[in-house]
């Protein structure tokens, strides 16, 4: 595959953005950071809404083909909730979706914005009309959260990204008997270091998704510049029964601000993903993702592609990060 063809293997809708701050209920700054579902015979995106006050809430949208013909909830599914909920002051924000087969419910990670500083949340849905809390899950800071959606070895399992007070912030996994108990954390993917585009910051963008050779993990890089950060996406491949093991990890972004809508905004030069819908029949990804911290857009790809892609991407010289070895 060439660089040419690497660079193609997402591509955007004519229609982008897809969702913009009109068309949200009442008086909004923006929408963006959308997680994604396929619930019954439509799409349906959890898009985080920031209000006139800087507050966000998430708010449900609908679609039959997931493009366009979106319809918007009235009133959000989640809120902050700072009276019973203190964690939630200041915004629920950058949601993403996982179908938890076993429980026959949706499970919602999100950044819950406290007093102390952002951290993780978990809720639960069967409907996406009515929510249950579970609570917070990882202390302040910490984000970019999603759950696996089956149990590995017995226990659930979570990538999320602390952000520590010296090095880099990388991503992390962690796991749970109960889905409010975390422990055995483990350092999973590190940021790299220097020039490249995914150097000094990374998280996770939507939640893994279950192939034959693997944990398909989409992720976001931070390049600081001297104008600002530039968020760009690449991919990682994880193995399906110890997801510590990386076996592929892209050296090159797959999708980076270029279209208008993601150059310029309240957030310059970012494309978010947070959500994914995989149309196996028709050989489709559809990728939701925030541009420029201000509208939302979609992209799309051939599966068949995406993973030839990634099973050609570099095999990292350590499986895991705690491996002794030369550092990958």
């Amino acid at each position: 595959m060439t660089t040419a063809d690497r660079s193609e293997i997402f591509h955007r809708a004519e229609s982008n953005p897809i969702l913009t701050a009109s068309e949200m209920p009442g008086r909004a700054n923006t929408v963006f950071n959308p997680g994604a579902a396929r619930f019954g015979d439509e799409t349906l995106l959890l898009v985080r809404v920031e209000d006139l006050r800087g507050i966000s809430s998430l708010y449900v949208a609908r679609s039959g083909d997931g493009i366009g013909d979106w319809r918007v909830d009235p009133e959000p599914l989640l809120s902050p909730q700072p009276e019973r909920h203190p964690e939630e002051i200041w915004g629920c924000e950058d949601p993403r979706i996982t179908w938890l087969s076993e429980r026959q419910e949706w499970a919602i990670a999100y950044t819950a914005y406290s007093r102390r500083g952002p951290l993780v949340s978990l809720a639960t849905t069967t409907d996406f009309r009515t929510v249950q809390r579970l609570g917070p899950v990882m202390p302040p800071e910490d984000k970019d959260a999603a759950l696996f959606p089956r149990r590995i070895d017995g226990r659930w399992a979570m990538i999320h990204r602390p952000s520590p007070l010296r090095g880099g912030a990388h991503m992390w996994i962690s796991y749970s008997p109960d889905l409010r108990h975390w422990g055995d954390h483990a350092l999973l993917i590190e940021a790299r270091d220097g020039a490249w585009w995914d150097a000094g910051k990374i998280g996770l963008a939507p939640p893994p998704l279950e192939t034959p050779d693997g944990w398909l993990v989409l992720y976001h890089g931070v390049h600081l510049t001297g104008d600002g950060p530039i968020y760009r996406v690449g991919f990682a491949l994880l193995d399906l029964e110890d997801p510590t093991i990386v076996i592929h990890r892209s050296d090159e972004w797959v999708l980076g601000p270029r279209a208008p809508y993601e150059l310029a905004g309240d957030v310059a030069r970012v494309v978010f993903p947070c959500g994914w819908v995989l149309n196996a029949e028709q050989d489709e990804l559809l990728l939701y993702y925030g541009a420029a911290d201000t509208s939302v857009a979609v992209a799309s790809a051939r599966f068949s592609t995406v993973m030839a892609y990634v099973k050609s991407c570099p095999q990292p010289r350590r499986r895991r990060l705690n491996d002794p070895g030369e550092p990958s």
